[in-house]
């Protein structure tokens, strides 16, 4: 074997001189195998760990888990965790990839989420990404009962799930889910994230009776035990969003929420609307007119304002309409009709005597709003796009899908301050100012007075810019750091905000960036506090990293500097 393995040797030698001498003579026309057979193989990488219990830390098995390049995030990989909740993706090139898992009873997450935002793992040669623990958080439940006063079950209750939304920058409460009690009284909400929630029923009592006929002249013949209404009450008794009691819910509990109705005294309201008798010819008697109007009563209710439904409304006699079963307590009352510019706002009112003339109280006409958008640098309005008016909690109250022409009205607004909002299919927009009769004013804000008829053609900035950057402490990148990019005058220009959190490498990037004037900073363990108050950002700005948009900016802005993380 030696032997023979001799003899050959020269002969490969000579072979390797010959392919050399041919690859010297003819550089451009053979290629140089011999260089292309010891080309080193680019490194591969693995992503690997174990998928826990959030509250308890134990091992998952079942879990579905997926990895997808942040560039391609259609193309994933998955697998199934087995015992020991293990999962492991092995020959993957150098990138930045999504982790999430997914597993029934549990709230879907990606790698150390906060909201919308998680952290990529990025692999290479000098990062660690082959022990990896992702949590998921078991979903948890509130159910109970709606009760009458005799502990019977009311059926059919309208029960309403509330939440503390952290989120956003803003704390409030808002409706989260609504569902009935059936026939045991029974209800529940499932899939529910930990956190703080509310819950709210009301119901018509079965055996009510309300008094019928000409202004209510038959009151006297219905009992008062039957011309009752239960109001609406919240878990722990209240029948004030104000004073209704949280439920505190952590991760896999469930809570039970019973709540009981007790009746009250059902008021009668009365609003009277003009009766006009048309003009006829000579001789012939005058026909009435159908001239259709409603009172529209509406609760707050934590955070917003709410309808709420009286058991009947009749029309006693021309011009006269009876509003029966509502329980006593504050109310905001509009009056509409057929012809959105025919309504008024009453304002919030101290409903407590029966028969109360709500036409007594001298209204406020409400506006009405047409906007008028201009593109930036001429572009085509997008396919698809809606404008909005947001009040100053940051809610929507009212919103219209846009029109090939560009033109929006919004009919029976109240007066107030708002921001106008467009939202538009794969582009971020910002409204940078507005033209009206009463002048040109910069931004998005909009101030509405009663009764106008406000004509406005709103200016907009598109979002052409994206910031890439790295955040670092004691000199190192840190992940999971919330980055926000903060406009000048904050409060003013809320809708020029953005966010991201840092990478595995402490990266990250800020998408849609409209032209303007910006500080860049990174707090740590920032989520979920009230960054959108006015002055909480203020002492971060401070050590941030200003930034100038300018208007034909397009593309990526590198930041040259990384970014400091703060302190919360």
């Amino acid at each position: 074997m030696s032997m023979r393995w001799r003899t050959i040797r020269p002969g490969i030698a000579l072979i390797g001189l010959c392919l050399i001498r041919v690859v010297a003579a003819n550089p451009a026309q053979n290629p140089p195998l011999l260089l292309q057979e010891t080309q080193a193989v680019p490194p591969t990488f693995k992503i690997a760990g174990t998928v826990v219990s959030a509250i308890t830390g134990a091992p998952l098995e079942r879990v579905r888990v997926s990895i997808a390049d942040t560039r391609e995030r259609m193309q994933k990989m998955e697998m199934i965790t087995g015992d020991g909740g293990r999962f492991e993706f092995a020959q993957l090139p150098a990138a930045k990839y999504a982790l999430e898992g997914r597993k029934r009873g549990y709230i879907a997450s990606g790698y150390d989420q906060h909201e919308q935002f998680s952290t990529a793992i990025v692999t290479g040669p000098e990062f660690t990404t082959d022990r990896l623990v992702l949590r998921l958080m078991p979903m948890a439940m509130i159910s109970g009962h709606i009760l009458e006063e005799a502990g019977e079950p009311v059926r059919n209750a309208q029960v309403g799930l509330f939440t503390e939304d952290h989120g956003g920058g803003m704390n409030r409460v808002t409706r989260m889910n609504n569902t009935m009690s059936d026939d045991r009284g029974y209800f529940e909400f499932d899939l529910l994230p930990p956190g703080t929630y509310f819950v709210s029923a009301r119901a018509i009592p079965w055996y009510a009776v309300y008094p019928r006929g000409q202004n209510g002249d038959s009151a006297q013949r219905v009992p008062s035990a039957l011309n009752v209404a239960y109001p609406t009450t919240y878990y722990g008794g209240a029948t004030d969003s104000e004073a209704a009691a949280p439920i505190q819910l952590k991760g896999g509990e469930h809570q039970q929420a019973d709540i009981h109705l007790a009746p009250v005294p059902a008021l009668r309201l009365v609003f009277r609307i003009p009766v006009e008798q048309p003009k006829t010819e000579q001789g012939e008697p005058p026909q009435p007119q159908n001239y259709f109007r409603m009172a529209i009563l509406q609760k707050r209710v934590f955070d917003s304002l709410e309808f709420t439904q009286a058991a009947q409304t009749q029309m006693s006699e021309p011009g006269v309409f009876e509003i029966q079963g509502v329980p006593a307590g504050k109310y905001d009352i509009t009056i509409r009709g057929g012809d959105p510019s025919d309504a008024e706002q009453l304002g919030e009112m101290d409903l407590t005597r029966d028969g109360q003339d709500l036409s007594a109280t001298e209204g406020q006409p409400l506006a009405s709003v047409k906007v008028t958008l201009k593109m930036p640098g001429d572009e085509p309005l997008p396919k698809q796009y809606a404008v909005g008016l947001r009040d100053l909690r940051e809610r929507i109250v009212a919103f219209q899908q846009g029109t090939a022409t560009g033109e929006v009205t919004f009919e029976a607004v109240r007066p107030g301050d708002y921001g106008l909002v467009m939202v538009g299919a794969g582009k971020r927009y910002s409204v940078v100012r507005t033209t009206s009769a009463v002048g040109v004013v910069p931004g998005h804000h909009v101030s509405i007075a009663s009764g106008a008829a406000l004509d406005l053609t709103a200016e907009l900035a598109a979002g052409e810019v994206r910031i890439d950057g790295v955040v670092q402490k004691n000199g190192k990148p840190l992940p999971g750091v919330m980055v926000a990019l903060v406009p000048n005058n904050p409060e003013a220009h809320v809708d020029l905000f953005r966010r991201d959190q840092s990478d595995f490498d402490g990266t990250f990037l800020l998408q849609g960036v409209i032209p303007g004037t910006y500080t860049i900073v990174a707090v740590e363990d920032a989520w979920g506090f009230e960054w959108l108050k006015a002055g909480v950002l203020a002492r971060y700005v401070q050590h941030g990293q200003e930034v100038i948009i300018g208007e034909k900016m397009r593309g990526t802005l590198h930041l040259p500097e990384p970014v400091e993380v703060q302190s919360k």
